[in-house]
């Protein structure tokens, strides 16, 4: 499927006028000047070009794939250690079996407010955590993604106070920032619940009808229990294994929201928690390499797939063709009434999110251009940066391009066909649920406040 979709990018590249914006640096990073788009020589890629932006595809997603290697081995040297398994069973012991159904839509909650609080890629070692309870639960591996894959990419895309989405916005329209929070908490409150309901629905119907799974056929060695509920309990390694693994977390969080440390730090110290938490379990040298090698090899592929997305984006911008989409979306909005331009614009935004997935860096390119049109339209700036974070936000649930979701889903194993089966009918109820309180805002002329 990706790569048919590199495939048509290069045929597109010769369809689409080669085009792009000028550019400046504000705070060290670059933004559109509105007004500057022009057509530019075309650049269509050649039959070279087209698998040249495979190894390119790679080398510009680096970062994510160790995060998501760091990630495995971190989790493999925990779930060697028994730490993870006597925790996840003995919570689930404590819950009861018959409140399983509590379980899943607490979790979905709790994932959901990790992308609210804590990002995105922050969150890929935590992933396989709801793969064990899942299965614990007698679920599968879809209602894990679902459960969390779901719940952290439907948080942090609606977030009321994320800083790479609505704190950019709010940074380039010149407003309060994180203004407008409590409408936001609604919609992605709203959101989630919508999920949480969703995931019980499927659970339910795996428990009734098992063949109904659409993890069927894969692999769940490492993720299961190997005892009874009853016979869990958690040792006193086990005990420190989980504080050296939540102090590393929390290490993690206070650079990234102090120092903003991003992918590679996390990754540094996913490593950091894997070699203590090697350690403490009084594991040999040859013990921890062995089972860091054992954990590579069961989440490469998903690295693999990273690399393979990142390379659609690449193939886009050799054909330089994300800007003329970008443009022509925007000014096929001019005329529209006040009512359909605002979801018209979410809809352009959704567009785009596939060709610029960084949430920052798709802000960074459109609301300069978007900011201006929706002025023009009568639209408050406020609602303009809604529409952006609904059409970025909630299509980055089954976006291909975007590495933070493939690194993700392939923690839990779940090949991206199996996942837009189970998605795609959410994706349009959110977005639905979104629209409606994005025509709300038109309606109350939503401002600042």
């Amino acid at each position: 499927m990706l790569f048919a979709i590199i495939v048509l990018t290069a045929i597109l590249s010769h369809i689409i006028p080669a085009g792009a914006f000028e550019r400046e640096i504000v705070d060290g990073r670059p933004r559109v000047i509105p007004n500057s788009y022009k057509t530019i020589e075309q650049t269509p890629l050649s039959f070279l070009d087209t698998f040249l932006a495979i190894p390119g595809g790679f080398s510009s997603a680096i970062a994510i794939i160790f995060v998501v290697l760091s990630s495995g081995i971190m989790f493999g040297v925990l779930e060697k250690s028994g730490m993870i398994e006597n925790a996840v069973g003995t919570f689930i012991k404590k819950l009861g079996l018959e409140r399983r159904y509590l379980v899943v839509v607490i979790m979905t909650y709790v994932f959901g407010m990790l992308g609210v609080f804590v990002g995105y890629e922050n969150n890929i070692a935590l992933i396989p955590i709801a793969a064990i309870t899942s299965l614990a639960l007698g679920g599968d591996l879809m209602l894990a993604a679902a459960i969390s894959v779901g719940g952290v990419t439907v948080g942090f895309g609606l977030s009321p106070f994320n800083p790479y989405t609505v704190g950019t916005g709010h940074t380039i329209a010149e407003m309060p920032m994180f203004s407008g929070w409590l409408i936001r908490s609604i919609l992605c409150f709203s959101a989630l619940t919508f999920l949480a309901y969703c995931n019980i629905r499927y659970f339910k119907k795996i428990i009734k009808t098992p063949e109904k799974s659409l993890s069927l056929g894969i692999d769940t060695s490492g993720f299961q229990l190997s005892k009874p509920i009853q016979e869990y309990r958690m040792t006193i390694n086990n005990w420190l294994i989980l504080l050296i693994f939540v102090g590393g977390m929390a290490f993690m969080l206070f650079g990234v929201f102090t120092y903003k440390w991003y992918i590679n730090e996390i990754s540094a110290t996913f490593i950091m928690i894997s070699i203590a938490a090697g350690i403490a379990s009084r594991m040999s040298g040859r013990t921890i390499s062995e089972t860091a090698l054992k954990a590579v090899s069961v989440v490469a592929p998903g690295a693999f797939m990273v690399g393979f997305a990142t390379s659609i984006k690449v193939a886009m911008e050799m054909g330089s063709i994300s800007d003329t989409i970008a443009f022509y979306l925007a000014e096929g909005l001019s005329g529209l009434p006040v009512y359909a331009s605002a979801v018209a614009m979410s809809g352009a935004q959704s567009v785009i999110n596939f060709f610029i997935p960084s949430g920052s860096g798709q802000a960074l390119a459109t609301l300069p251009i978007m900011i201006p049109v929706g002025d023009v339209l009568g639209l408050t700036r406020q609602t303009t940066i809604l529409a952006y974070q609904i059409g970025d936000g909630v299509t980055n649930l089954l976006n291909p391009t975007l590495g933070g979701l493939i690194a993700m889903l392939a923690m839990c194993r779940i090949p991206f066909d199996r996942w837009l089966r189970f998605i795609i009918p959410v994706v349009g109820v959110i977005l639905a649920i979104a629209w409606t309180v994005l025509l709300v805002t038109v309606l109350i002329n939503w401002g600042p406040a």
